[in-house]
């Protein structure tokens, strides 16, 4: 059975209330007609699988996010760099990867300072977009994020691959849910067990196909630019 592709409105009009209500701060997708996306990667860096989404990434000429973990980027500095080398976007997703919303805002600023600090050694920059693990922040962290200078990114498309599923599911995943202005997310690392295989071929099949639909792949930055802009499309 080939792939289907939809556009589900009712998927890309689901209200975002984080991003409803601070809306200089929050970001679940672009408000957009124009068919630009980002691809997003979590957890982040390791040597199994983040090279190998590098290298799809550079074939295709495509620019993403990555979303890096503190402890990981403390053991694979050299990954990080070569994410930050090749053009793409880095992100904060904490140091130890702990559900927020289970903790409170003094735990958030810790992992969220102390990855910033192992990033900084690293590539000498200071983050400026963070994603909480598993999605999971409330009002009161959101309002420490932007006293913090963050931006809080979450997503619209769930790719689900940290279930190590195979390339054909995760693929259908994506384009069941794909709309103008999408954050996807997906993941360049994971637990030991976890087999992100399927990743790294749904991305090779996934950025020609998108681009032969006349999708547009962009950072985060980028997609923000675009969602804080009257316009509400990049010159042509």
């Amino acid at each position: 059975m080939g792939l289907v592709y939809s556009t589900n409105s009712a998927r890309a009009s689901v209200a975002y209330p984080l991003q409803a209500k601070y809306s200089n701060t929050m970001l679940y997708k672009a408000h957009t007609n124009q068919k630009v996306i980002a691809l997003t990667f979590d957890d982040g860096p390791d040597t199994r699988f983040t090279p190998l989404i590098l290298d799809v990434l550079n074939k295709y000429d495509v620019k993403a996010t990555f979303f890096l973990l503190g402890t990981r980027v403390h053991t694979y500095p050299d990954i990080v760099k070569q994410i930050y080398s090749k053009g793409h976007a880095i992100g904060n997703h904490t140091y130890w990867h702990p559900k927020l919303t289970d903790t409170d805002v003094k735990s958030m600023i810790w992992e969220i300072e102390k990855n910033e600090q192992e990033i900084y050694s690293v590539i000498c920059i200071k983050p400026e977009l963070f994603r909480a693990p598993y999605g999971a922040i409330n009002e009161d962290q959101v309002r420490q994020l932007e006293k913090m200078g963050y931006r809080g990114i979450g997503w619209s498309v769930d790719s689900q691959d940290w279930k190590s599923l195979p390339a054909n599911v995760v693929k259908q995943k994506v384009l069941d849910s794909i709309h103008p202005g999408a954050i996807v997310l997906m993941h360049s690392a994971g637990h030991w067990t976890q087999d992100l295989t399927g990743t790294v071929k749904a991305l090779d099949e996934l950025i020609p196909y998108l681009k032969k639909e006349g999708y547009i792949f962009v950072t985060i930055p980028k997609l923000w630019l675009l969602e804080n802009t009257n316009e509400k499309e990049f010159p042509k």
